[in-house]
């Protein structure tokens, strides 16, 4: 083979892979590394040595971070239970207090409501009468209590709207019918039906302000 055949064999075509003396050269970076660590004389025992040593020193580290972790979290989990049984105490402590504050007041309320409808249920038109004016009175404390304006149950019914007193058209109904008791005198006729259906007018509007 001549000269001009070996330079031709020796120049790459387009298929050949190029290695550059100026390309990264992993390795080297690799033993540069171990031997700026351990020296220039490492071996592959020195290096089995380092890797070993580095990994019981990466293992205990590793232990370490894990109790960590996981104390805070038993930490957090038993400081949870804790914080949720305060809560159940404090919920307690107010409905108890609740209770003691308005809890008289319910019963004694609940006691007269019982009372209104024994009158209701009687064969006496006066104890009806006496029914729908002593519901009357009840309501006219319910509004006060509310905070409703006005010096009369019907100024009171006025200050009120549908947004936020659903059975006011019930409370109206009812109040008329104390009025025509209170104004009419022995004129007004009231039958048992009617004072039945003011009672349950009354009972819808003391439900929704929770009083029956």
């Amino acid at each position: 083979m001549d000269n001009t055949s070996k330079q031709h064999s020796m120049t790459p075509d387009d298929n050949d892979i190029l290695y550059s003396d100026y390309g990264p050269n992993l390795l080297g970076l690799v033993r540069h590394l171990i031997e700026s660590i351990m020296g220039s004389g490492a071996n592959s025992e020195s290096l089995y040595a380092f890797l070993e040593s580095f990994w019981n020193v990466f293992s205990i580290i590793a232990f370490i971070l894990s109790a960590i972790f996981i104390y805070g979290i038993i930490y957090s989990y038993i400081r949870q239970n804790q914080l949720s049984v305060k809560e159940a105490i404090i919920m307690d402590n107010e409905v108890t207090l609740w209770k003691e504050i308005h809890g008289s007041n319910i019963q004694k309320e609940n006691r007269r409501w019982s009372e209104i409808q024994k009158h209701i249920e009687s064969g006496n038109p006066n104890d009806w009468k006496l029914a729908i004016i002593e519901a009357d009175i009840i309501l006219g404390e319910v509004l006060h209590t509310a905070g409703y304006a006005g010096k009369t149950i019907g100024e009171q019914l006025k200050s009120a709207s549908l947004a936020n007193f659903t059975t006011l058209q019930d409370a109206w109904d009812a109040h008329l019918i104390r009025n025509r008791i209170a104004h009419e005198g022995a004129d007004f006729i009231l039958t048992q039906g009617v004072a039945k259906e003011a009672m349950i007018k009354f009972q819808r509007v003391f439900r929704e302000f929770d009083l029956v």
